[in-house]
């Protein structure tokens, strides 16, 4: 009988989902007494930071460090550390900050870790769902440990699509992609946070996502995720500075992706 060999994204597969875990429970205490934090303003009024974003990728950093203290980390909050193992974590602490500090339950906490640029392990925790979806390169996606399979019947005219928007594109540019969604038979939810829809694409309770300009701290679990699943994903560019920068984001169902291709213009 061959011992299973245990391989450096095995590895980190365990942590992710247990910092997933960890990560999901600090953060669901800030939002139970979210009235006592101090809301700052990033970009616009729409572009919210709190400390439980902070502490929350503090967390998880403080995490990686202590197990795998040479792999690269990107965050939201505190940007880009390099290593020199090759893999980097890829962290949105709190991905729905919006909905988070306005009472509502649809934030995520998502980490990704990529190696060779292609995103291999994605790990989603929707604290106020109690749920995990957890997937990594070649094994599958889960959610609370069931396995997630797509449903190639299920096409943008009879399921419902997700889209994103922010104020790094235009409204015409956000109005277009609903028109031609709508026009082409389709619907659409907007729910607050990119990595959220994008683990909704790999449930199948959405057929797709498409937002214009996503960063990778939103997409790559999310897109590792679907990929596990068996859905599509337009590549995000996580070569050397772009990794940084944002890009236009979308992942689909086998039954969706000529239609959302089109749509978004890819």
């Amino acid at each position: 009988m061959t011992a299973h060999v245990t391989t450096p994204i095995d590895s980190r597969f365990v942590l992710a989902k247990a910092m997933a875990e960890e990560a999901g429970a600090l953060a669901l205490d800030y939002f139970h007494r979210r009235e006592t934090l101090v809301i700052e303003q990033k970009r616009d009024p729409q572009d919210v930071v709190s400390i439980a974003d902070r502490d929350v990728e503090q967390l998880i950093r403080k995490r990686v460090a202590e197990q795998f203290p040479d792999d690269g980390f990107l965050g939201e909050e505190f940007g880009l550390q390099p290593g020199t193992s090759g893999l980097t974590w890829v962290v949105d602490p709190i991905d729905g900050t919006s909905p988070f500090v306005n009472g509502m339950p649809n934030w995520c906490v998502s980490i990704a870790l990529i190696d060779n640029n292609q995103p291999v392990i994605g790990v989603i925790a929707s604290p106020c769902h109690q749920e995990i979806y957890a997937a990594s390169i070649g094994n599958g996606a889960t959610l609370n440990g069931k396995v997630l399979q797509l449903d190639p019947s299920r096409t943008i005219r009879n399921a419902v699509t997700g889209i994103g928007a922010n104020n790094h594109v235009t409204p015409q540019v956000v109005a277009k992609v609903v028109e031609d969604l709508l026009s082409a038979g389709g619907n659409f939810i907007r729910n607050g946070s990119g990595a959220l829809m994008l683990a909704y694409v790999a449930a199948g309770r959405l057929v797709g996502y498409y937002e214009p300009y996503m960063h990778a701290w939103d997409c790559l679990a999310g897109y590792c995720l679907v990929k596990e699943a068996g859905g599509w994903y337009h590549p995000f560019p996580t070569s050397g500075e772009a990794l940084t920068r944002g890009a236009p984001v979308l992942a689909t169902a086998p039954g969706s992706k000529d239609d959302l291709m089109l749509v978004a213009g890819l």
